[in-house]
């Protein structure tokens, strides 16, 4: 699954052929459940067969509230398929000068039990 970024919505690949999973980009959609849903139902058929490692890249740059429980959403789910060994690894991007980015991806660090990078750029 690859959705084009737009203004509002994430840049969203899901590329379990060639093991890349990103989002990236801006999430502000107008109607969050709708645009994520998707998203989690992917992730949900994805979590049957998991391959051996997986690497999730977050490049947000923006999120607004309503988009930070589906974020976190997602962190769980990624949190499930990691359950029975390390099979997941979370890498959060943030600018540099960005420190509620940063402080955003430590939140979530603290929420789930996934190993997690905080990749500064």
């Amino acid at each position: 699954m690859n959705l084009v970024g737009t203004d509002d919505t994430p840049n969203v690949i899901l590329d379990a052929a060639n093991s890349k999973f990103e989002l990236s980009g801006r999430s502000l959609p107008e109607d969050v459940a709708a645009f994520y849903k998707p998203i989690l139902s992917w992730m949900e058929a994805f979590a049957e067969t998991v391959p051996d490692k997986i690497t999730f890249d977050f490049k947000l740059n923006y999120f607004n509230t309503a988009s930070s429980k589906m974020i976190l959403d997602i962190l769980l789910k990624l949190e499930e398929m990691n359950e029975d060994n390390d099979k997941v690894t979370i890498r959060w991007h943030y600018p540099s000068n960005d420190e509620d980015m940063k402080e955003a991806g430590e939140e979530y660090a603290d929420m789930v039990e996934v190993p997690f990078e905080m990749i500064e750029y």
